[in-house]
């Protein structure tokens, strides 16, 4: 005992980093489990560090403590936690590796990888002994501990000192002052759990090969605000598409969505929609080439991925027997709202399920419509595109085009052009009050009815290049 208590003082004596949010709780209720609280990741103060490296050469991490589940809350909300399995509490448990990268967000992945390799990260936990009086106490035990090992209520993970000087996984953007502005404009709405932009067309929503500026890190970097982590992507639209997205400003907020949107997926996949609340909904208005047979309707196929003669590239396409081949079960609602005289239908699309390019295949495929500017999914009836209506203003605004922030041209891409843009567009989008369903669910320490959390309704006005479209379209309609 001596020699343990002399070994715990020399080597931790880092002070904690200080939890910015309200205390902890002790006892969970069912939809509370061990998640990440809003810490802040900052270190120790300067004055602070240079004792750190002559005493303890470590850096003390926030004790795990009970939170919000938010894989079980997005299911409260939907109504459907009770038909969920007896091991989702075990599903959600959280291992050393993710409660590190959530409490230091600002280390890069393999660095923390690397530490959990190297075994140089401890875990400090305290355990019940008896003394010779019989007399209960709390004894701490530090031990090496894995990057899969499971993290229990007052556990405490202790980093080498080192990683205060590491560097930051990526270097921040550098934007300019009509950039920032540009990216501000953006947004539509933001509480303490949601932030909501109105992505513009061209403009990719994640980082990849090739792309130097994509949006989620845009909003990453530029539209914290207030909050010391970065808004995280719930879902996903198209780099050419446009409209409404939706990003949890906090780890457990994007959990909550992340579990929103899945469930309304499962949901429309295994269940009467007649019968089925719908408080998940999105709307899409797309251009298509043709009219569809019937003026609204439900599509109901399944979509499997396939890969293109070059070994390289892939395609979403219908399924026709799924015992042979993957697929995904992909439900969309779609109505007409203008036809035109010149074979073009304005159609709005409801996708009820989340599938990977589920609107563009339902459209091209299944309704015989693709969606004007999709050349993937349509290029044979755009290799049969033939100008409509010609516009001079084209050649004038070719000479004189000038690119918007990050590079994008939005005021080209209409139907007056030879070849036009995609033309779809999230304009509409009802979603869970997530903030105050997250409040409630702190309050409460038993069971709570979320049926009656209200709805928050978003709109965004079209990209000029499918607002142009429109004018002409209505235009041509009343000459």
């Amino acid at each position: 005992m001596a020699v343990h208590s002399l070994l715990r003082r020399v080597l931790f004596r880092s002070p904690p980093i200080i939890p910015s949010s309200a205390g902890v709780r002790t006892a969970a209720a069912p939809y509370h489990d061990v998640q990440m609280k809003n810490y802040s990741t900052e270190f120790t103060k300067a004055e602070d560090q240079n004792t750190e490296n002559k005493k303890g050469k470590w850096l003390t991490l926030p004790p795990f403590s009970i939170t919000v589940n938010g894989a079980s809350l997005g299911k409260d909300i939907v109504g459907r936690r009770q038909s969920t399995s007896e091991g989702d509490a075990n599903a959600s448990t959280t291992t050393a590796l993710k409660w590190v990268t959530q409490c230091c967000p600002q280390l890069p992945r393999s660095l923390v990888q690397k530490l959990f390799r190297l075994r140089q990260v401890r875990r400090e936990t305290s355990e019940d002994s008896f003394s010779d009086q019989d007399v209960q106490a709390p004894v701490s035990r530090v031990k090496r501990v894995a990057a899969k090992d499971s993290m229990k209520p007052g556990d405490t993970i202790h980093l080498p000192i080192s990683v205060q000087s590491s560097p930051i996984e990526k270097p921040e953007c550098i934007c300019s002052e009509e950039e920032l502005k540009f990216l501000h404009d953006l947004e539509l709405y933001k509480d303490s759990a949601i932030i909501v932009i109105n992505k513009p067309p061209g403009m990719p929503v994640q980082g990849g090969i090739g792309i130097k500026r994509s949006l989620d890190e845009l909003v990453g970097t530029y539209l914290r605000h207030d909050f010391s982590e970065p808004p995280r992507l719930v879902h996903r639209l198209d780099r050419d598409s446009s409209g409404i997205l939706v990003l949890g400003r906090t780890q457990l907020s994007a959990t909550v969505l992340h579990s929103v949107f899945r469930e309304k997926t499962f949901i429309a996949s295994n269940s009467d929609l007649k019968s089925e609340k719908r408080f998940l909904q999105r709307k899409y208005w797309a251009l298509v080439i043709g009219t569809p047979r019937r003026p609204q309707g439900l599509i109901t196929v399944p979509l499997g991925k396939v890969v293109m003669d070059d070994g390289r590239s892939e395609r979403i396409t219908v399924v026709e027997n799924v015992t042979n081949m993957p697929s995904q079960h992909a439900v969309t609602e779609y109505r007409v709202l203008e036809s035109s005289t010149h074979g073009l239908t304005w159609l709005e699309l409801s996708p009820l399920t989340g599938r990977k390019h589920q609107l563009r295949v339902h459209c091209a495929e299944v309704l015989g419509t693709p969606i004007v500017g999709d050349y993937k999914y349509g290029w044979q009836a755009h290799k049969k595109w033939t100008q409509i209506f010609s516009n001079v203003e084209e050649k004038t605004e070719n000479l004189n085009k000038k690119l918007l922030p990050f590079g994008l041209d939005l005021e080209s891409g209409s139907i007056s052009y030879k070849q036009p843009n995609l033309h779809l567009h999230c304009k509409k989008m009802v979603l869970p009050d997530v903030s105050s369903a997250i409040k409630r669910a702190h309050d409460s320490h038993s069971d709570y009815d979320f049926g009656d959390i209200k709805s928050l309704k978003f709109g965004a006005p079209l990209p000029p290049h499918m607002q142009r479209s429109w004018d002409i379209l209505c235009n041509s309609n009343n000459i």
